[in-house]
């Protein structure tokens, strides 16, 4: 009876082992969608800043334009009034004012300069970032596609894998059947193990010796101590790979005592 509860755990411990891995698969495809969606949204961000500092500079070579024209027509002016002077004072006084106006175009014309060069700069990288935009729009719509048919094909495959379980399930004891999907969540997906050389194969720890006969005699289902897997015995296999029993070792142990003797025929 409890070999065939054994048998019918390590049938589910593959059916879980898979079903845990596919619906892990599913909760983390939204995160490769999400850091695409994040990228694109940091580029329209960037993108709207851009455009901000865009309209902001041509704002101000607007207003440098008026101020460069106000400067051109007092320099105009002052120039008219060279030919209305009398005195050296009013000439030296007129002079400055001129030079002064002059001086005033010249940082007027840099500084719009460097602000038509910085727009163009500006202007240049905003196109850089439309077309970013655009591509990974159309890289994040064809991800989604892909997704989702995958998405589809894992749900499908889960399906399959749920009725799997449904099949080997009944019969079992509902308790060790939520502590076995339990243990196989947390436990890299095996939940039943061997128990070789008083060592139990899923911690490597070494058991206990009655613990290990206790497991041995499989009339019980028993937790490791240690990492809470449950334990079966299984066979060690001689070279030629049949099972050695314990009713076998005594027949062998005759068998090679006849051979010593030369009795074997």
């Amino acid at each position: 009876m409890m070999q065939d509860v054994f048998s019918k755990l390590k049938s589910l411990q593959e059916v879980l082992s898979k079903k845990f891995e596919i619906e892990q698969e599913i909760r983390d495809i939204p995160k490769v969608l999400n850091t695409k969606t994040e990228l694109l949204n940091r580029l329209k961000k960037s993108y709207v800043e851009k455009n901000g500092q865009v309209e902001e500079t041509k704002e101000q070579i607007r207003r440098l334009r008026i101020r460069l024209d106000d400067a051109e027509h007092q320099r105009e002016g002052y120039e008219k009034q060279m030919d209305q002077i009398s005195t050296q004072r009013e000439y030296e006084a007129l002079d400055k004012e001129i030079k002064d106006a002059t001086e005033k175009e010249q940082h007027l014309r840099k500084e719009i300069l460097r602000q038509e060069k910085e727009l163009e700069e500006l202007s240049y990288s905003l196109e850089q970032e439309e077309s970013m935009i655009r591509q990974q729009e159309e890289e994040l719509h064809a991800e989604q596609e892909r997704i989702e048919l995958e998405s589809e094909d894992k749900r499908i495959l889960l399906r399959e894998l749920e009725k799997e379980e449904q099949e080997i399930s009944p019969g079992l004891d509902e308790e060790i059947l939520f502590k076995f999907e339990r243990i196989i969540r947390s436990k890299a997906g095996l939940g039943i193990v061997p128990v070789k050389d008083s060592v139990c194969t899923g911690c490597h720890m070494m058991l206990p010796a009655q613990f290990e006969n206790d497991v041995r005699s499989g009339e019980n289902i028993l937790f490791c101590p240690y990492c809470s897997r449950i334990l079966f015995y299984e066979e060690e296999e001689i070279a030629t790979g049949d099972f050695v029993t314990e009713e076998d070792s005594g027949s062998l142990t005759d068998l090679v005592n006849l051979e010593d003797f030369g009795l074997d025929e």
